[in-house]
């Protein structure tokens, strides 16, 4: 259930970079706001893997698919807004 949280709060945020940039550089702006996102979204995600690391106890090698898993499915839709936008 944690991953699936985790997860929407990337989808979040990609929506809030998606309206950053539709209100800072029109529409135009939304392909990049996209690319904006990952960098943004691959720090989110190595935070999770860190909480989950320290403070619940999982190994690096337990937390890796769950971070690879966590990052993908934002920064996948992401790239595909960012293509259908450009």
């Amino acid at each position: 259930m944690h991953t699936a949280m985790v997860i929407g709060v990337g989808l979040v945020l990609l929506g809030g970079c998606l309206l950053a940039g539709r209100l800072l550089g029109g529409p135009a702006a939304l392909p990049t706001a996209a690319l904006v996102f990952l960098p943004l979204w691959f720090i989110g995600a190595g935070v999770n893997m860190a909480i989950g690391v320290r403070k619940a106890g999982y190994t690096v090698a337990e937390e890796a698919p769950v971070f690879l898993l966590v990052f993908a499915i934002p920064a996948l839709v992401a790239l595909l807004l960012r293509w259908r936008l450009h």
